[in-house]
C-alpha cells in the first residue's frame, strides 16, 4: 500500500479527516512493527495475537465511531469506509479539483500532481478494513461495511449531498485502475463541483476563530474570519409550486435566468405587503436553479460590513450567487446602508459577474423617514439632499417587483390550489366559508394567511 504521507494535494482535511488521520496512524504502527520483526527475526509470522495490538484499539474504534457518526448525520449507506473517503475527496478544495470546477479537467503538470495523489487514495479507498477489523477482533465491522441506514437518519440534512456521494462512491468501488478512479472523480468536479459550495444550496454568513499550526505544529494565535456555513436543510419548494402573482413571478424568473446563463441581470427588490410570498419566492428560486449552479447565501443587516469579506470568499467559484436579505430596513440611527450601497452600486472595487444581491422588504423605502424629514422647519439647510439619501438605497436595486395582498377571488384560489396540493378533503363551499372566517379572525387576505389556514385544516382532519 502507498504511503499516504505521500500525498501532495489532498492533505488536511480538516475536521472531517479525523477518523483517516487515527487509521493512517494505525497502518503507519503496524507497518513499522512488521518491519522490526522481519529485521529480528527475519521471518514474518502471519498469525498475529491482536492483544498485542490493543493499544491501537481506541483509535480504531474511535474511526469506526467517527465514521458511523458522519453515516448517521448524512443517511448513508453500504459500505461507510467507502462513502466516508469519497465525502473527503468530493469535499477537498485544492488547485486541481478548483481548476475542475471552474473549467475542465487540466492537464499538464497539476494533473500528473492529482494522478499520483489519485494513486494513493484508491489504495485507501479499496484498503481491506476487514483485515483491519480483525485483528482487533472488531466483530462490529460488518455491519460498517455492509450499513443499513433508517428512514430518521439523514432526515434533517440535504438528501442532494447523500444522493452525489453516494453515486460518486458506487463509480469508485467499481474503478479498476486509477486512471478510471481519476476519471470518476474529475468528472464530479467538472458536472457538480467541490466542497460545500458545490454540494449545498444555501448558506448562512458567520464569524468563527480559525486556528492553524506552523511547521512545528505549534498552535498560533486564532484569527476571527467570516465563514460561510451550509444550511443542510432547506425548504423544498419550487417556483412552479406558487400559486398567484404570475406577473411578478415571471419578473423574476426571467431576471434569475439570465443570471444563471451569464446574462447581464439586476440586483432586485422584492417589496410590498407582508405575508405575499416575497421571501418564498427567493427560496423557490434556489431549489429551482440549484442544477444550473445557482447558490443563494442568507446575510442580515447586521452583517453587511461582511460583504467585502464574502465577496472575496465566491469571486472565483463557478456558481452564481444571491445574497439574499430578507425583510430588509434600516433606522434612522443604522448606518449599515451605506456599506449595501456601495457594493450595489459605486465602489472603488467591481462587485464580481456571479453574484447579485436579491432583498426583500415590506417598505418600499428602505430607509425609515420621519414626519420631521419633510417639515419646513427642519434644522437640515440641505433637507432635498437629505431625503435624497434615505431614497437612494430603493434605487440601487435595478429590479423592482412589488406584491400587494391579494383580493377575495385571488385569496380563495390560492386556499383552494394549497388545498389540492395537500389533498385535503373537503367541501369546496365549506372549505371556502371556513378560509374567509379564518381571514377575518387571522390578518386579512394574504399568501401566508392561507397556507397558516390550510396547514390548521389538515392538523384538524
Amino acid at each position: 500500500m502507498k504511503d499516504a504521507r505521500d500525498l501532495l494535494i489532498y492533505r488536511d482535511f480538516g475536521e472531517d479527516g479525523k477518523a483517516l488521520r487515527s487509521i493512517l496512524g494505525i497502518l503507519e504502527d503496524l507497518t513499522e512493527d512488521e518491519e522490526e520483526d522481519f529485521d529480528e527475526f527475519d521471518s514474518y509470522d502471519d498469525e498475529v495475537d491482536p492483544d498485542d495490538y490493543s493499544y491501537l484499539r481506541n483509535d480504531f474504534y474511535f474511526a469506526l465511531g467517527q465514521i458511523v457518526t458522519l453515516a448517521s448525520r448524512y443517511g448513508f449507506s453500504g459500505n461507510l469506509w467507502h462513502n466516508y473517503i469519497t465525502y473527503l475527496i468530493v469535499n477537498h478544495e485544492n488547485p486541481y479539483s478548483l481548476s475542475c470546477e471552474r473549467n475542465a479537467a487540466p492537464s499538464g503538470s497539476l494533473y500528473a500532481v492529482a494522478e499520483h495523489d489519485f494513486a494513493i487514495l484508491k489504495d485507501l479507498f479499496d484498503y481491506p478494513m476487514g483485515e483491519l477489523a480483525d485483528l482487533f477482533g472488531a466483530d462490529i465491522m460488518m455491519t460498517v461495511g455492509n450499513y443499513r441506514s433508517s428512514d430518521s437518519e439523514g432526515a434533517y440534512f440535504n438528501d442532494v449531498v447523500r444522493e452525489k456521494i453516494s453515486e460518486l462512491s458506487k463509480q469508485l468501488a467499481m474503478s479498476g485502475n486509477v486512471s478510471e478512479f481519476s476519471d470518476a472523480v474529475t468528472a464530479f468536479y467538472v458536472n457538480i463541483g467541490v466542497g460545500t459550495m458545490g454540494l449545498h444550496k444555501a448558506f448562512r454568513v458567520s464569524r468563527e476563530m480559525v486556528f492553524e499550526t506552523d511547521y512545528d505544529d505549534e498552535l498560533k494565535p486564532g484569527v476571527e474570519k467570516v465563514i460561510l456555513k451550509p444550511l443542510e436543510k432547506v425548504a423544498p419548494i419550487f417556483m412552479d409550486e406558487l400559486i398567484g402573482y404570475d406577473k411578478q413571478k415571471q419578473a423574476l424568473i426571467d431576471n434569475t435566468e439570465a443570471f444563471v446563463n451569464g446574462r447581464p441581470a439586476n440586483n432586485c427588490l422584492l417589496y410590498g405587503d407582508a405575508g405575499t410570498g416575497k421571501s418564498t419566492s427567493v427560496k423557490a428560486l434556489m431549489n429551482t436553479y440549484y442544477e444550473k449552479g445557482l447558490r443563494v447565501i442568507e446575510l442580515y443587516k447586521h452583517q453587511v460590513k461582511d460583504l467585502n469579506a464574502i465577496l472575496s470568499i465566491i469571486r472565483k467559484r463557478n456558481y452564481r450567487f444571491i445574497i439574499f436579505m430578507d425583510d430588509l430596513s434600516f433606522e434612522e440611527f443604522e448606518v449599515e446602508y451605506k456599506y449595501l450601497k456601495a457594493v450595489i452600486e459605486g465602489g472603488l472595487e467591481e462587485r464580481p459577474g456571479n453574484v447579485l444581491i436579491y432583498a426583500t422588504s415590506n417598505r418600499r423605502h428602505l430607509i425609515k423617514e420621519t414626519f420631521t424629514d419633510r417639515k419646513d422647519y427642519d434644522p437640515d439647510m440641505h433637507r432635498s439632499e437629505t431625503e435624497e439619501e434615505k431614497t437612494s438605497l430603493f434605487s440601487r436595486f435595478g429590479l423592482r417587483i412589488r406584491y400587494t395582498s391579494p383580493e377575495r377571488k385571488e385569496f380563495e384560489d390560492i386556499v383552494l390550489g394549497l388545498a389540492k396540493r395537500y389533498d385535503v378533503k373537503m367541501k369546496k363551499a365549506d372549505l371556502l366559508a371556513k378560509a374567509n372566517e379564518w381571514e377575518v379572525a387571522n390578518g386579512g387576505f394574504s399568501g401566508r394567511c392561507a397556507r397558516q389556514f390550510i396547514d390548521f385544516v389538515r392538523g384538524a382532519l
